[in-house]
């Protein structure tokens, strides 16, 4: 079908077809058919939105998908959960929609459940991107609300980011006498690297890039120096599904799946973006847990 003038416009610049069925990377299902570990296990949630699930209905969230299949779920992904591979599973979620990363380091961490040293704590966490986006321009920059910054302004922000997060990571550690491995989501990117906000409406931000780019180095490196943290690459992950996921021309568009995995706002996954989103934590366990892995 022959597309042009407005037309071309509406669907290449415009439309953000948010697809169906199953959305992300396969996972291994043999890996799920042997327990992983009888011992106990806490599951904990710690961060934003993100980790809270908003943007989806109860219980199709990345974390609840982490602890059990929904009752509809795909055919593929059946049995695939930490509940399949864990018997003796325990879970909460402490993670709160629009909270930044002072937010988690101040009012989260001192929630974290206290346990014996026979069990041993899983920690998902996606903190900072509310750092960055928050107020969307409607206020002039500052730390815990960037948007609009330069990568100048931002320095001494980013700097405080790298030293609390080396912190989160720490009282984290010595919170778990039972141990603990800490899996943390770095920052996505929905301008699929190009960088153009505006289109979505809000104002023009030209460091954003630089800057995102900064905290999520920042969360690369607490996973070189610490063995115990796994970072879940989303960004790359969520690469053309953004704004730009029906323009054929663009490096990142995704021809086996080229849908939106965001939701409204903007900010948090849709739920074939959670869907897609748990597999990559599930992907990132198995390499941790698995006892063939």
């Amino acid at each position: 079908m022959l597309v042009c003038g407005a037309d071309f416009y509406l669907h290449f610049w415009v439309s953000r077809p948010g697809g169906d069925g199953p959305a992300g990377p396969p996972v291994a299902k043999q890996a799920f058919s042997k327990t992983w570990s009888t011992n106990e296990i806490l599951l904990v949630g710690l961060g934003d939105s993100v980790t809270a699930g908003f943007g989806a209905r109860r219980g199709y969230g990345y974390f609840d998908r982490l602890v059990k299949n929904p009752s509809d779920e795909y055919d593929e992904m059946r049995g695939i959960c930490l509940s399949a591979v864990f018997p003796n599973l325990h879970y909460t979620n402490l993670a709160m929609s629009g909270s930044t990363s002072m937010e988690h380091a101040e009012k989260q961490i001192p929630k974290l459940p206290t346990v014996n040293s026979n069990v041993m704590a899983i920690v998902v966490i996606t903190s900072g991107g509310n750092d960055l986006i928050h107020n969307y321009g409607h206020t002039p920059p500052r730390e815990e609300a960037m948007y609009g910054a330069t990568f100048d302004e931002a320095k001494p922000w980013i700097e405080n980011f790298s030293q609390r997060m080396d912190a989160m990571v720490d009282r984290i550690e010595k919170h778990f006498p039972g141990g603990c491995e800490i899996f943390i989501a770095d920052i996505y990117d929905p301008t699929d690297g190009h960088g153009d906000i505006q289109r979505t409406g809000l104002p023009a931000w030209t460091d954003a890039g630089k800057i995102l780019g900064a905290y999520n180095e920042i969360i690369h490196g607490l996973a070189k120096k610490n063995t115990h943290v796994h970072v879940i690459n989303m960004r790359e992950g969520f690469l053309g599904h953004g704004i730009h996921c029906a323009q054929f021309w663009s490096k990142t568009y995704d021809s086996k799946d080229p849908h939106y995995w965001y939701y409204s706002n903007l900010e948090d996954p849709n739920e074939r973006g959670y869907d897609a989103l748990r597999r990559m934590f599930l992907i990132e366990m198995q390499k941790t847990f698995s006892p063939g892995k």
